[in-house]
Parts: structure tokens; sequence; C-alpha cells
């Protein structure tokens, strides 16, 4: 038996000892690949995306350099929406407002937006949790998971993290995240600032009232306001072409063909809804 034993081990050094060349000729496993130097100098031109996502690492590193340090974390949800709208809704929303926000400072970039947030209790049930597909968060889950984003910002050079919400349920966990990380980096030279004026879908609707833009409540979770700018991102995300074939479309009263008049009115309300944001965080900040 100890012979056996012993035979074994030996198959099992002389294996390790075989597949050592195999695994230091992975691409990207050898150090210099895992840990390049950090002062090294981007090969390529940069690109000129706001969405740290679609950057690379150099290009985020020669961004905070230049001064673009200002980071937009925006959080979303997966949830119900009525019969026509996708449940990423609220990101897809943020993926239009955010850009343009960002842009509209000039400074800043957008960090990934956050798709999971409070939608109700998961068990039992209640809000949005009711209906299939949804995706909760635990309020202290949520707001533990935006405390770890923002410190690995600011880790990173960001002197200002702006936190913005799209969705009711997301307002108290992020005020209550800001509050505490003013405390928390207190003295530190960088600032967290909850921006409330985003979230205001009532002024979005009073404004498009002066605009002409008359809604009645389908009792739909979805308005012209959100379908608009949804098909500014993306049409299939309000499942044009099926409401076209099916002659359902059309929201709260209003027509949305064509097409690209609604799509002409969602760039608008994106526009308002950023220079509203902007305003508000030039204030918060002080400028």
């Amino acid at each position: 038996m100890t012979w056996h034993i012993r035979a074994l081990r030996s198959s099992v050094a002389a294996l390790a000892v075989s597949l050592a060349p195999l695994a230091a000729q992975t691409p990207g496993a050898s150090q210099a690949g895992t840990n390049p130097d950090p002062n090294m100098p981007r090969p390529i031109p940069a690109r000129a995306s706001v969405f740290l996502q679609e950057l690379t690492w150099l290009e985020v590193r020669d961004a905070i350099r230049a001064g673009k340090k200002t980071v937009i974390v925006a959080t979303g949800g997966i949830e119900q929406n009525g019969p026509y709208l996708v449940l990423d809704k609220h990101n897809v929303v943020l993926r239009a407002t955010t850009e343009a926000i960002a842009r509209k400072l000039g400074d800043a970039l957008v960090a990934p937006i956050v798709p999971f947030v409070p939608e109700g209790t998961i068990n039992p049930p209640s809000g949005h949790m009711r209906y299939p597909g949804t995706i909760s968060l635990s309020d202290d889950t949520f707001q533990r998971l935006l405390m770890d984003i923002a410190n690995s910002l600011r880790q990173h050079g960001f002197t200002q993290v702006i936190l913005i919400g799209d969705s009711g349920g997301n307002q108290a966990g992020m005020r209550a995240v800001a509050e505490r990380l003013k405390g928390e980096w207190a003295g530190s030279g960088v600032s967290i600032h909850y921006i409330p004026e985003y979230y205001d879908y009532p002024g979005v609707y009073r404004w498009l009232e002066s605009q002409g833009v008359h809604q009645v409540d389908q009792g739909l979770h979805d308005d012209f306001q959100i379908t608009s700018s949804m098909m500014v991102v993306d049409p299939t995300t309000v499942r044009m072409q099926e409401r076209i074939a099916a002659g359902k479309f059309s929201i709260n009263g209003v027509d949305l063909a064509p097409a690209d008049s609604a799509i002409a009115w969602g760039r608008r309300v994106v526009d308002w809804r950023a220079e509203k944001a902007v305003e508000a965080i030039r204030k918060a900040m002080g400028k």
C-alpha cells in the first residue's frame, strides 16, 4: 500500500512539472500581463466615450489625469414596466441621460449603471417583485454596493462622485450613502453628492404639457417621456414594430408614429432632464 501511495505522489508531481510550461504560456497570464506598469504609455488613441465600461484602463487613467475627475454613479432597476417596455427600462433611460449629463459637464465620466436596486421584499413578494423578471435588493445590500462602488472610484482619483437614480425606490438609499460617505471622506479632498433633482418625472410631465403634449394616464406604468427617451437608445426596447403591427403604437393617448418624431421628442426630454441635473450638480459642487 505504501508503495502505491509513493508511486501516486510521484506521478502527480511529474504531471505538475509537465504542465508548468503550459501554464506559463497561457495568454495574458504572465507577470507582465497581469501587472502592467501603471505609467506605461497608451499605445493607441483614446476613444471618446464617457462610459467607463467602454474605456480601457489606460484611457480612464489619462482622462483622470487630464482633469475628468467627476464620475456619475446612476442607479436604475430591473422591474415590470407595463406590457410594452422591457424590464431594463430605467437603465435604458439612464444610458441616454447620463451621457448627456457627462457631456454637458465636460469633465465627467459615467460608471457602469447599477441595474439592481430595491424593488420590494423578495419573500413574501411585494411591490414589483410580484411580477416575473423583477430583481430586488435589500436596502442594506443596495447601500453596501453603492459604498463599495464609490470607494473604488475614489481610490482611482475621482474627486467628485455624483449619485442619481431613475426610480423611486433608489432615492432613500442613495441619500443615506451620500450622507455617510460625506462624513467618512471629510478632509480628504473628495466629495460625494446625491442629486434628487434628477428624479423629477412630474417636472418632465409639466414641461411636456407646456410644449403641447397632453397625456391621459392609462395605468400602464409607462408614459410618453419614458417611451420616447428609450426610443432614442433603442426602439426595440419599447417593442416598436410589434406595437405597430398590433395597432398599439401610442401611449397615454399620444401617438408614437412616426417614430422619427417620437425619437426627436425623446432627445428633447433627455436634454431637458440633463440640463436640470447639470444645474443641480454644479450647485451642489459650489460651481
